[in-house]
């Protein structure tokens, strides 16, 4: 869970008469209850479900304003299902609260937290609700799932490599359509002829003369084997990369205006913006994009003293997954010849270098795509066309069976009244 440094508003004038502070770890927490006079209560409870709900009967009983827990992992997200809407929960952010240097305890930790949430030291993080949780999930699982699909790419470069095969000087994609048909015809030891004369795209065999200096050698029974078995990994990854966008499309669906808004933005394609989406969550929390920007962790970390005011690399803070996908946005826009984006780049690149221009740009596109979502609006630029309308196969996504009540629902939404007869027995 990234956590965000918000401030809470009158919240922090609120005045706690009594607190828990939790210390998590996986198979167990401990919990201290703190109140203004300095009476102390400490307890150590087990991490499953029945252990939780004896937590939860605890701080009721006890009649707690808050509980205070650290954004540790997942081992959060129990404490949080059972105590929701039970009593206040504030998700602190593990940097912000860390305790001084000395002795450091599971029981210190503990009383350490509770006694920053009793004076009202903690700026909550956010807690996403849970469809944007699983949602986020969702994204987080297939950019996990593409880079390890890379890097099994990589193995098959690297052992095409080994046997003195250029394949990828010669394809842009080596697993495309083509790059595939050569790869198999290799793997079945077929003769250079006709694994050319066979090769669907009629550009790719066009270049003939180039593939043959490309492959002058063929492969050996270990990296046969070895391919092969990258190749089958490589088509279950795809598969299951299939099932999880098709669930994405299921999910998203309910946001459809907020992902053709971003989808307008030059370098924003469908994945681009369903994980932008998915870990901004509700882009209302924010009142500024600068806070926007802050929250993701691309703002300079500033440092001032006698006046000197002095800026650094990015703090960082926050997602890591959002910032990646940022620059991964910002390295596609900056090739849009002719744009406003493009121009930006380019001034800040001379001045300040590739690196830091792409970053600067990842943040004014996200800068952008806030205001067009708040005034959802379209991204619009004279003489500059996004070159590939990206538009959204629907049919793809998961249907679910709609429930009796959602079907009630619809219908008295609809103006029409829906009763219950009940059938007497005869």
């Amino acid at each position: 869970m990234a956590s965000a440094h918000i401030r809470p508003g009158n919240n922090m004038m609120e005045q706690r008469n009594k607190v828990c502070g939790v210390d998590i770890h996986k198979k167990f927490l401990i919990a201290t209850i703190l109140s203004r006079d300095g009476t102390k209560i400490q307890k150590r409870y087990g991490t499953d479900i029945d252990d939780l709900f004896n937590f939860r009967d605890w701080i009721l009983e006890n009649n707690c304003d808050c509980v205070a827990i650290e954004s540790t992992g997942v081992y959060w997200y129990p404490v949080n299902a059972v105590l929701e809407n039970k009593v206040e929960l504030i998700l602190a952010n593990a940097r912000q609260i860390k305790h001084t240097p000395g002795r450091k305890t599971d029981s210190i930790d503990s009383e350490w937290i509770a006694e920053v949430a009793l004076n009202n030291l903690i700026y909550p993080s956010r807690i996403f609700p849970k469809e944007e949780r699983d949602l986020r999930r969702l994204t987080r699982t297939r950019e996990s799932l593409v880079k390890m699909r890379s890097q099994i790419k990589n193995q098959v470069h690297q052992g095409l490599e080994s046997c003195s095969i250029k394949l990828s000087s010669v394809l842009s994609d080596n697993f495309g359509k083509s790059g595939r048909h050569i790869l198999d015809g290799l793997i079945k030891g077929k003769s250079i002829d006709h694994i050319i004369e066979e090769i669907p795209s009629k550009r790719v065999k066009k270049n003939e003369d180039q593939i043959r200096a490309a492959i002058r050698t063929g492969l050996d029974e270990t990296q046969i084997f070895l391919i092969q078995s990258h190749l089958n990994t490589i088509d279950g990854l795809t598969k299951k990369l299939d099932e999880i966008d098709s669930e994405i499309k299921h999910r998203i669906s309910r946001r459809k205006d907020d992902l053709q808004i971003a989808m307008s933005v030059p370098g924003i394609g469908f994945k681009a913006a369903t994980t932008i989406l998915a870990e901004v969550g509700n882009y209302r929390d924010f009142s500024t994009p600068d806070k926007l920007a802050s929250w993701c962790g691309i703002v300079p970390n500033v440092y001032q003293s006698a006046d000197k005011l002095i800026t650094g690399s990015i703090t960082k803070h926050g997602s890591k997954h959002i910032r990646w996908m940022l620059v991964q946005v910002a390295q596609a826009a900056l090739k849009k010849r002719g744009s406003k984006l493009r121009r930006f780049f380019l001034r800040i690149k001379a001045r300040k270098g590739h690196n830091v221009a792409v970053v600067a740009l990842a943040r004014k596109i996200l800068c952008i795509l806030y205001h067009l979502l708040m005034n959802q609006e379209m991204y619009q630029e004279d003489g500059v066309t996004k070159s590939r309308q990206s538009k959204i196969d629907w049919s793809s996504a998961r249907i679910d069976k709609m429930s009796l009540q959602t079907m009630i629902e619809i219908i008295a939404k609809a103006g029409y009244e829906v009763k219950k007869i009940e059938e007497s027995g005869g």
